[in-house]
């Protein structure tokens, strides 16, 4: 199935996981686009806020798109802002904290377990 639309016109969800403050999830592309290998996300997190610290089996892939934070990856912090990519390979602890003044908006892909 084609999809071609603007990504605000993809709703909004709060993160609800604990340990989540502040961050809301779009699912741009996801199997209900009939994508059945890869999901495309877009991350927005308000000032102050954070993702959940975690690991999981599977690699994320990370744009920048908007403002600055840190990601914590295994231990370290590591400061990031638009423009920037990062890969986080499979089971490493990792969360994004925005630490701007503006919202931090990221693309997350990651691809489905079988």
């Amino acid at each position: 199935m084609f999809k071609a639309v603007h990504y605000t016109e993809v709703p909004a969800e709060d993160v609800k996981e604990d340990d989540a403050r502040g961050v809301q999830i779009r699912w741009l592309i996801s199997r209900r686009d009939g994508a059945e290998n890869f999901a495309m996300r877009c991350f927005e997190i308000k000032p102050g806020g954070h993702t959940p610290r975690h690991s999981h089996d599977w690699e994320h892939e990370v744009f920048i798109l908007k403002g600055e934070g840190i990601v914590f990856h295994n231990g370290k912090r590591h400061y990031v802002r638009s423009g920037y990519v990062i890969f986080i390979p499979p089971g490493d602890e990792h969360y994004f904290e925005n630490t701007g003044k503006d919202k931090m908006i990221f693309l997350c892909l990651i691809p489905y377990r079988k």
